[in-house]
C-alpha cells in the first residue's frame, strides 16, 4: 500500500454567508420562492418565512408555534411605518441599514417590537453619539421605554454631570414630578444647591396650577445646609410659594438656625436638620496661598492640591505681594486679609481684603477691615470671619478683634482679647474661638488659652502648663483641636468636651511658620521653617499627613517649592470648576 495516506481537508468558504443572503434578497425582490406577505403601513412586502424566523425571535415565535399567522399568506404588522419596515427588511437580507436623525426613533421602536437586538444596540450607539445636555433627559426616558441600558446610563450620567445646562433645557420642564424628584435627589448631581432650587422653581412655574402641589416634596431635595447664606436669605426664605407651605417653612426654620444662629439654644421648638451629605460632585481641596518661597521672596502664588490625583494646580495669582496676611475659606471663596503690602521695596500695613472665587478662578476686592494689621490671625465660623490681633500701622501689638458678616458685607468691632499676643494657634469649635499660647510684647511664650464666646461677645482665660507654642497652626478634627508644632515637634490635642490635653505622635522636625488644614478627617501640614539639631533654621518644602485614627505620620511628597508664612486652608468645590 502507498505509505502516503490521504489527510482530511476542512474547506471553509468565508463568502458563502454573504452570497447566500445576497441571492435570497434577489429572490425576494423578484418575488421568487417567497411564502409570506408582510403588510406594514399600507404596503406589502414579499418575504421568506425561514429568513424572518432565523433573524428574529419575534418572527420565530410567530411562524414556528401554533399562532394564527403560522399558516396565513398575509401577516399585518400594526404600528410600523412602511418606510421603516422596508429598511428593516433590507437590513435582514443585507446586514446594512442607514440610521439617521430622521428615522432613528422609529427604527428603535420597530427594532424593539420585532426583537432585532443588534439593530437596537446600533440605534442606541447612534443616539449616544448625538447626545447633548439639551436632549439627554428625553433619551433617559426613551431608553427606559425600550430597555436600552447603555443608552440610559450614558444619558443619565450626562444629565447629572451637565446639570447647569440640563437644568435650563426645555426637556427638563416636561419631566413628570417623580422623574424630577429622582433627578434632583441624586447624590451624583454636579451642581450647586442654589441651582437645584432655581431648577425646581422653573419646573413648577412652567405649569403653576398643576405643579405647585409638588413644592413640598421637591423642596426636600434642596440640601439647605449647603446653600450660600446670602442666596438663602434673599431668594429662598422670601419666596412666596415656599412661604405658603407649612412643611417648607419648617425646613427653612431648621436651616436658618444652622446657617445664621450663633447659639443653637436660642431658637426653641425647631427640630434639628437631618444630616445629608454634600453631593458626590463636591470634593475637598487643599489650598496654599502666598507666603515666602525659595530664597524667601514673597510670592503671589496660589496652589491647589487634589488628593485624588496627588497633583498641584496653579490658580489665579494674588493681585499683589502681601507678607504676613491671613487667609481663610468661606462659602467656596478664599479670603486674604490685611498684611504688609510690598511695592517698590516699600511695605505698607493694609486693611485690604481680597477674595478668590474658586468657581471663577478670579480675584476681586472685598470690604476692607476696620483696622490695618499684619501677623494677625483670622478664622471663619458659620457666616463670619474673625480677624484677631496682629501688628498695627504704628507697629503696636493689637488686642483688638473685628468680625465680618458675609451676609451683610460689613465689619464690626468685637470685644478685645484679654492679653495681646502674637502668633497664637487659633481654632473655632462649638460657638467658641480658642487662642492657644503665642508670645507677648516681650516675645515670651504665654502659657494659657484665651477663649471667646461668640454668642456673648465675651472672653475668658484658662491657665495651663501644656501650652507653649509660637507660630503654630491649629485645626479641628472631631471633638479635638490639634496644635501642631510651634518651635517644637510636639502635637497636642485639646479635647473641648473634657477640657484636657492628649499627646499625639511627634512630627519629625521642630517646625514653625508652617501651614495646616484638614482633608477627609486627616491633618495635612505644608512647608514652614525647621530648627535643625544645631539650631539653624531651614526652609521646608515638606508635605506630611497625620492620621488621628492610627496616630501616625506619612509623607505626601514635596511642595512645588519651599514655603513658609503662607495661608493653608480647605475648600469644598466641584472638580468641574477647576478645568
Amino acid at each position: 500500500m502507498d505509505e502516503h495516506v490521504g489527510k482530511n481537508y476542512l474547506f471553509q468558504d468565508p463568502e458563502i454567508s454573504c452570497d447566500l443572503l445576497k441571492h435570497l434578497n434577489n429572490l425576494r425582490e423578484e418575488g421568487l420562492l417567497t411564502d409570506v406577505f408582510i403588510c406594514a403601513g399600507g404596503c406589502t412586502f414579499p418575504c421568506h418565512r425561514n429568513v424572518l424566523a432565523s433573524s428574529s425571535p419575534y418572527f420565530k415565535a410567530m411562524f414556528c408555534n401554533n399562532f394564527r399567522e403560522c399558516g396565513e399568506e398575509k401577516v399585518v404588522l400594526k404600528c410600523i411605518d412602511s418606510d421603516i419596515f422596508h429598511l428593516i427588511i433590507l437590513y435582514v437580507y443585507t446586514g446594512e441599514i442607514l440610521i439617521t436623525l430622521e428615522n432613528v426613533y422609529c427604527l428603535i421602536e420597530a427594532a424593539s417590537m420585532l426583537q432585532y437586538n443588534t439593530l437596537l444596540e446600533a440605534c442606541s450607539k447612534y443616539l449616544q453619539d448625538q447626545m447633548n445636555p439639551q436632549n439627554c433627559l428625553s433619551m433617559v426616558r426613551l431608553a427606559d421605554i425600550f430597555s436600552c441600558e447603555d443608552l440610559k446610563k450614558k444619558a443619565r450620567d450626562m444629565a447629572l454631570q451637565c446639570f447647569p445646562e440640563v437644568g435650563i433645557s426645555e426637556d427638563l420642564k416636561e419631566l413628570c414630578a417623580q422623574e424630577l424628584l429622582d433627578y434632583l435627589g441624586d447624590d451624583d448631581l454636579c451642581g450647586e444647591e442654589e441651582q437645584v432650587f432655581e431648577t425646581l422653581m422653573t419646573w413648577i412655574r412652567h405649569d403653576m396650577q398643576r405643579r405647585k402641589c409638588f413644592v413640598q416634596d421637591l423642596f426636600e431635595k434642596v440640601r439647605l445646609q449647603y446653600v450660600h447664606p446670602t442666596f438663602f436669605f434673599h431668594f429662598i426664605a422670601s419666596d412666596p410659594l415656599i412661604q405658603s407651605s407649612t412643611i417648607c417653612r419648617s425646613s427653612l426654620d431648621a436651616a436658618s438656625r444652622m446657617l445664621f444662629s450663633q447659639n443653637t439654644a436660642i431658637v426653641p421648638n425647631v427640630k434639628p436638620m437631618l444630616h445629608v451629605p454634600r453631593r458626590f460632585s463636591h470634593q475637598e481641596f487643599l489650598i496654599n496661598v502666598g507666603g515666602r518661597k525659595d530664597s524667601q521672596q514673597t510670592t503671589k502664588d496660589v496652589l491647589l492640591y487634589n488628593e485624588m490625583t496627588n497633583q498641584w494646580l496653579r490658580l489665579a495669582k494674588l493681585p499683589l505681594r502681601l507678607h504676613k496676611a491671613s487667609a481663610v475659606g468661606l462659602h467656596g471663596n478664599v479670603y486674604i486679609l490685611g498684611g504688609l503690602s510690598i511695592c517698590s521695596k516699600k511695605s505698607t500695613v493694609t486693611s485690604a481684603v481680597y477674595i478668590l472665587s474658586l468657581k471663577l478662578n478670579q480675584w476681586r476686592k472685598g470690604e476692607p477691615m476696620l483696622s490695618a494689621r499684619y501677623s494677625h490671625r483670622s478664622i471663619a465660623y458659620k457666616n463670619y470671619i474673625f480677624s484677631i490681633g496682629g501688628i498695627g500701622e504704628k507697629q503696636q501689638i493689637l488686642s483688638s478683634m473685628e468680625r465680618f458678616d458675609s451676609i451683610y458685607n460689613t465689619w464690626e468691632v468685637m470685644a478685645n482679647m484679654p492679653l495681646a499676643v502674637l502668633h497664637p494657634a487659633v481654632a473655632a469649635k462649638d460657638q467658641r474661638i480658642y487662642l492657644f499660647g503665642g508670645e507677648d510684647v516681650m516675645q515670651n511664650p504665654v502659657r494659657f488659652i484665651q477663649v471667646y464666646n461668640i454668642a456673648r461677645n465675651m472672653w475668658f482665660r484658662m491657665e495651663t502648663r501644656m501650652v507653649k507654642n509660637v507660630c503654630a497652626p491649629a485645626v479641628v478634627i472631631g471633638e479635638k483641636i490639634l496644635i501642631i508644632g510651634g518651635y517644637t515637634r510636639r502635637i497636642i490635642a485639646y479635647d473641648v468636651k473634657q477640657n484636657k490635653f492628649i499627646k499625639c505622635a511627634d512630627m519629625k522636625d521642630r517646625r514653625m511658620h508652617h501651614g495646616a488644614t484638614v482633608l477627609q478627617n486627616k491633618l495635612y501640614v505644608t512647608g514652614g521653617r525647621c530648627l535643625t539639631a544645631d539650631n539653624t533654621i531651614e526652609d521646608s518644602d515638606s508635605f506630611d499627613c497625620y492620621d488621628p485614627e492610627t496616630d501616625t505620620w506619612t509623607s505626601k511628597g514635596k511642595l512645588p517649592s519651599k514655603l513658609f508664612d503662607h495661608g493653608c486652608l480647605t475648600l469644598q468645590c466641584s472638580p468641574s470648576h477647576l478645568h
